[in-house]
């Protein structure tokens, strides 16, 4: 987790396609890695992401993009407005 001046970047390993989404640990030291609901299919998983996050974090889906990975497994995503203290309190590890 990357702390910036308005947010932080997470890096994320995500498995499209499971039972339900929600964070399953770390994936390799510097990654959460994250079981998402949604099919990877016409974009559903990434959305099914932003919204998972916001959730989890507490803040409105329009502060949570991805900058990286739109297409594969391994993402970065940036969200606004919040600390890497309570992102880490909302999500685990």
């Amino acid at each position: 987790m990357i702390e910036e001046g308005d947010g932080v970047r997470i890096n994320l390993r995500v498995s499209p396609g499971a039972k339900r989404t929600e964070v399953k640990g770390l994936y390799g030291g510097d990654a959460l890695k994250l079981s998402v609901a949604a099919p990877p299919v016409g974009g559903r998983a990434n959305d099914e992401i932003r919204r998972f996050l916001a959730r989890s974090a507490g803040v409105p889906v329009s502060r949570v993009e991805i900058v990286r990975g739109g297409s594969g497994r391994s993402k970065q995503v940036a969200i606004r407005g919040i600390g890497a203290r309570a992102v880490r309190e909302a999500l685990g590890p």
